[in-house]
């Protein structure tokens, strides 16, 4: 992006709503309970024609033995490392407190422009119910309700100034180059997908802790090495173990990040294929998307010889038959053993994902194995024959084939054609579809 503004802050302040007010979307989740963002969420957003990101972060806390609380520290750190401009918010009716105080003190050392934020002021009158935020000594200050919007445009106004002012010559703005692919990392809870990013990017940009569901939002970094956006998703778990509502809004997330995604990385434990990891599968299958499958920790199942590779990747693929034709690696994120390949594979697949097969070769090589093996019909005497084929011009690979009865062939026969689609022209990785139509 073109200029970077953090919002910082205590627990339960308002970040996340004020992060989804400036990008204009609900992209963090914001509920009642504190400490529900824990890593850092990037989006964009524009005003009077300038565009900038926005970073939320977890919510600020005075130091504990917690690993978690410290895993948090460390990324409100790195956001304001990266920033140009730091929103420091605090909340008008709780008031001041040591949270706040600390966190002042670590703000005003760092040699960035930082804007005090009061929210939730609701009305006039909230204004000159608590003043102890001019102790914290802030020189610039703002007045709002993140809720409902009341003095952002003010807020917005100002960055924009500031902006204009300092950071004129800064040009690159990477994340909103819409062509730049995506690649999202999913899966059930704890079977490593931040380890995975961490071990890419070769610094601890997510947080990894031994404890389930510790990513709840998407979070989007650029690769610089790549040119692509890797995307964290938080785990998913089966409906009927989900009884927090924020884990609720977190799957969500997840689903809605493998509509935007290009390619999925479906990441597996290697204890295992469970129904989940299926469920996740034919999810990222229904949205048409390239898949990628990645069978994490195999350094520590390898240890113990139950399978093999080449038996454990049978089992999967005879799990998720008929489309089977889809990459496999076995790595050990931690320790980043097999990594090295995944990207270029998955620029493979992305490229068959947008592939566009001629129309006179493909029925050149289609037509002589359809007549050779003609659909066997549900009725009687239906002699069934397919004349004519071609690619659908879309963003994911569709054939239709026209024939004389198309409501006779059987799904079997689908799949067969699909098979030979694939044996002949290598869509790897790639959910195909096949429609017959009436010639």
């Amino acid at each position: 992006m073109n200029y970077i503004v953090s919002i910082v802050g205590r627990t339960n302040v308002g970040k996340s709503t004020l992060f989804n007010r400036l990008v204009g979307r609900r992209k963090a989740i914001v509920h009642v309970t504190s400490g529900v963002t824990r890593d850092r969420i990037y989006g964009s957003s524009e005003w009077n024609g300038v565009q900038f990101s926005v970073i939320d972060t977890g919510g600020f806390s005075v130091l504990t033995n917690d690993v978690l609380e410290k895993e948090i520290r460390n990324q409100i750190f790195i956001a304001i490392k990266e920033s140009d401009i730091i929103l420091f918010l605090i909340d008008i009716k709780i008031g001041i407190l040591d949270a706040d105080r600390e966190m002042a003190q670590i703000l005003r050392k760092c040699q960035k422009i930082i804007l005090l934020v009061v929210n939730k002021v609701d009305n006039g009158k909230s204004i000159y119910s608590d003043t102890d935020f001019f102790r914290l000594g802030f020189e610039k200050y703002y007045y709002i309700s993140a809720i409902n919007g009341s003095g952002t445009g003010e807020l917005l106004d100002k960055l924009i100034e500031i902006f204009k002012q300092a950071f004129l010559k800064q040009k690159e703005n990477i994340l909103e180059n819409q062509s730049i692919p995506r690649f999202s990392i999913v899966g059930r809870p704890n079977v490593g997908k931040s380890t995975l990013i961490n071990s890419f990017l070769n610094k601890n940009h997510h947080i990894v802790t031994n404890i389930s569901g510790t990513t709840r939002d998407s979070l989007d970094v650029f690769y610089k090495k790549y040119e692509c956006i890797l995307v964290d998703t938080p785990g998913v778990r089966r409906k009927s173990k989900i009884i927090e509502n924020i884990e609720f809004y977190s799957t969500m997330r997840t689903f809605k990040t493998i509509e935007y995604a290009d390619v999925c990385f479906l990441m597996i434990d290697a204890c295992g294929w469970k129904k989940q990891d299926m469920n996740i599968f034919r999810l990222v299958k229904k949205n048409h998307k390239g898949i990628i499958i990645l069978v994490n920790k195999w350094d520590l199942f390898h240890n113990k010889n139950v399978y093999t590779q080449e038996d454990y990747e049978c089992l999967i693929r005879k799990q998720i038959y008929p489309f089977d034709n889809v990459p496999i690696f076995f790595i050990s994120a931690k320790n980043k053993d097999g990594i090295h390949d995944i990207l270029p594979m998955a620029y493979h697949v992305l490229k068959f994902r947008n592939h566009r097969l001629k129309t006179n070769i493909l029925n050149k090589i289609m037509l002589p194995i359809l007549k050779k093996k003609p659909p066997t019909p549900k009725k009687k005497n239906k002699f069934i024959t397919i004349k004519y084929c071609t690619q659908l011009p879309s963003c994911t690979p569709k054939f239709i084939f026209f024939s004389n009865f198309p409501q006779y062939i059987k799904k079997s026969y689908k799949r067969f054609v699909e098979n030979k689609i694939r044996s002949h022209f290598d869509f790897i990785g790639v959910p195909i579809q096949i429609f017959f139509r009436k010639k």
